[in-house]
Parts: C-alpha cells; sequence; structure tokens
C-alpha cells in the first residue's frame, strides 16, 4: 500500500510539473499579447496624436486656371487655431490673357505687350462648426470674413496701322482693380490625414471695381472711340460678372470706371496637410 501510494504520489507530482509548465507558456504568452496590444495602443494614439498635430496646409487653387486662363497661379496656405478656428492666406499671378492684342476696322497691328504685372491675393479667418462636424479643424464645415484682392496692370507702346495704312503710335496703361469684402460658408475634405479638397461654396461680398486706360496716341477720335469699344467687349469676355457692373457705354466713353457692386466668392483648391 506504501508502494503504491508512493508511485501515485509520483505520477501526480509529473503531471503538476507538467501542468505548471503549461501554465508558465500560458501566462508568457499572455504577457507578449498584452505587451503587443499595448504597443499597438500606444501607435494607435501615438498616430492620433500626430493627426491633431497636422496644422499646416499648403493648396493650389484650382479655379482661377479655368475662369481667366493657365498663367493664373495661386497658392494658399492655411494654419489651425485650436479645434475649430484657423485663418488663410493666399497669393499668385492674375492676368487678364491679351485683353488689348486685337484689330478693330480702322486700327491693326495691336500685338505687342511690353509690361505686364498681376497679382491675386485673399485672406479669411474660419470658424468650423462644431455642432455640425465630428472632425476637428480644417475637415468639415465652416463660415468665416474673407478680403480679396486683384489688380492687374499693363503698358504698351505699340505703333498702330490704321485701316488706310496710315501709322498711328500708341501709347496705354491699362489697370484693372477688384477689391471684395465678404462673408463666406464652406466645406473642406480631407483624406487620410494628408490630402484636403477646399471649396467655397457660397461667398457674397461688396465690391470695389476700377478699370484705367491712359492713352497718348495720334489716333483719331473715331478711332479712340472704337478701340474703347473693342475694349469693353473684351473685358466682359475675361471677366465673369462685369457687364452687370458696368454700364454700357460707360469705359467706351471715358476710357475709366470705378464703381461699388455686390461680388461673390467660389474657390476650389487642391491641398497637402503636414
Amino acid at each position: 500500500m506504501i508502494k503504491y501510494y508512493t508511485e501515485s504520489n509520483t505520477v501526480n507530482t509529473s503531471d503538476y510539473e507538467k501542468y505548471g509548465r503549461t501554465a508558465i507558456l500560458i501566462c508568457l504568452l499572455l504577457f507578449a499579447y498584452t505587451g503587443f496590444c499595448q504597443d499597438s495602443i500606444s501607435v494607435k494614439q501615438d498616430s492620433v496624436q500626430v493627426k491633431k498635430n497636422r496644422k499646416n496646409t499648403i493648396k493650389l487653387n484650382l479655379t482661377n486656371p479655368m475662369l481667366f486662363g493657365d498663367n493664373n497661379y495661386i497658392l494658399g496656405y492655411e494654419r489651425t487655431i485650436g479645434k475649430h478656428q484657423s485663418f488663410t492666406l493666399n497669393l499668385g499671378t492674375f492676368t487678364l490673357g491679351k485683353v488689348l492684342n486685337f484689330d478693330t476696322d480702322s486700327i491693326k497691328g495691336l500685338n505687342k505687350d511690353v509690361n505686364s504685372i498681376g497679382l491675386s491675393m485673399s485672406c479669411d479667418y474660419r470658424f468650423y462648426l462644431a455642432k455640425e462636424n465630428k472632425f476637428n479643424s480644417p475637415h468639415g464645415l465652416y463660415i468665416g470674413p474673407y478680403f480679396s484682392l486683384n489688380k492687374f496692370t499693363r503698358t504698351y507702346d505699340i505703333e498702330a496701322t490704321g485701316a488706310s495704312g496710315s501709322k498711328a503710335q500708341l501709347n496705354a496703361d491699362f489697370m484693372f482693380r477688384v477689391a471684395t469684402v465678404g462673408f463666406q460658408l464652406g466645406y473642406q475634405f480631407v483624406w487620410r490625414n494628408r490630402i484636403s479638397l477646399d471649396m467655397v461654396l457660397f461667398g457674397p461680398g461688396f465690391s470695389g471695381y476700377k478699370a484705367k486706360v491712359d492713352l497718348s496716341t495720334t489716333l483719331s477720335p473715331d478711332q479712340e472711340s472704337e478701340f474703347f469699344t473693342k475694349l469693353n467687349e473684351k473685358l466682359q469676355e475675361r471677366l465673369p460678372g462685369y457687364s452687370l457692373v458696368v454700364k454700357p457705354g460707360t469705359f467706351e466713353k471715358t476710357g475709366s470706371v470705378n464703381t461699388t457692386s455686390m461680388g461673390y466668392r467660389y474657390i476650389v483648391m487642391l491641398g497637402f496637410r503636414f
């Protein structure tokens, strides 16, 4: 009986050691898995933290080249402030194409540019609506005030040829400017915390327009009138809403116009966050 008991005790001890080693192995595996999960959570938390710290976005304006031509390039910058606010600054070139490069019935040869400068600048302050957005800025619906300025100047020194073959000298300084203050509504999409698509959907404002041409020329009065008429038509082609602002015949008679009217803003920009 004693021998049997002793053998039975030996067998049970071996089983306990086997079970103990198995339990220790399971515990080690559990600790390893727990450590892996903690590392994963830490990485995810770090990723979220990085996401929150990407406060800068550089953008390319896609709208101006479509409206005014390929030579209109505008870059933008947006900086987030806190969770639901930001400001933007946009700078670039502004051109109207060859608005003075045309022929009339009595004037030929208006095809030489001497100097051309164009500037586009705008800025705004944005409030991303916390109650409407489940994301922090700059993702979601926003509102806010804006200011924009577009100015274009061009100087000409041209030898014009009349319809009869006579020569006439034409020196012209052309300037166009529009400044707008308004309030906008927009939405910005963000993909993978890197790529953004910013759309100003509605941006009414109050605009001041100025267009002016100073001429020093030997053209006849009839030729000058024809010149201004053609120039007015070209500006209507190049500027959306121009005919709604400038009264018919105003620019054709005086060569200058300075007026105010309701303006608007619509912009689509593609951005990269960092």
